[in-house]
């Protein structure tokens, strides 16, 4: 049996950010990567907040708390769609992990602050990110490139659709 290949949490994300295919499959299958998968979703909340450059302490915990909801929501609905209906093999401990570090190029959100970059940077980032949880998904779920882009377009319908709901009620 193969040896697991245990990189640095910066290694991996560094890796993760560079769209390593590798990197995803060693983090879907180390177990005890949840714990880094969830400091980087961490990180990329603080980045995110404070690079918004109006980030007071309720915003950082407003921001890491919607972070970890979104990153769970996010992780099961790929689940659910992936595994379950197209019949993706990851189980939703794998596409927690590797959704997580997927978010790795979101560290860059801290440079948001930047007049007149601020937005361009934020946009690249989030584009970026969205590459890199479509890797994510076709590692995890052992999919074709178009099978994780219809699962991660699928995804992002049900995760609006949900978060509008949620939104909604929580005016009522």
């Amino acid at each position: 049996m193969e040896q697991l290949r245990r990189r640095s949490l910066s290694d991996r994300m560094i890796g993760a950010s560079l769209l390593r295919p590798e990197v995803y499959e060693e983090v879907e299958a180390d177990s005890g990567a949840m714990s880094q998968a969830a400091l980087v979703v961490g990180l990329v909340a603080i980045a995110n907040a404070v690079g918004n450059a109006r980030a007071g302490l309720g915003m950082v915990i407003g921001a890491i708390i919607a972070a970890y909801f979104g990153w769970l929501l996010w992780s099961a609905i790929t689940y659910l769609i992936g595994a379950k209906i197209l019949g993706g093999t990851a189980t939703w401990g794998e596409l927690l992990r590797t959704i997580g570090f997927a978010q790795s190029p979101g560290v860059l959100y801290l440079l948001g602050f930047i007049p007149l970059l601020g937005g361009l940077i934020r946009f690249v980032v989030a584009v970026w990110i969205l590459v890199a949880v479509i890797i994510a998904i076709r590692q995890a779920l052992d999919f074709s490139t178009g099978r994780a882009l219809l699962t991660a377009l699928l995804g992002f319908v049900v995760y609006v659709i949900l978060g509008a709901i949620m939104l909604g009620l929580s005016r009522v």
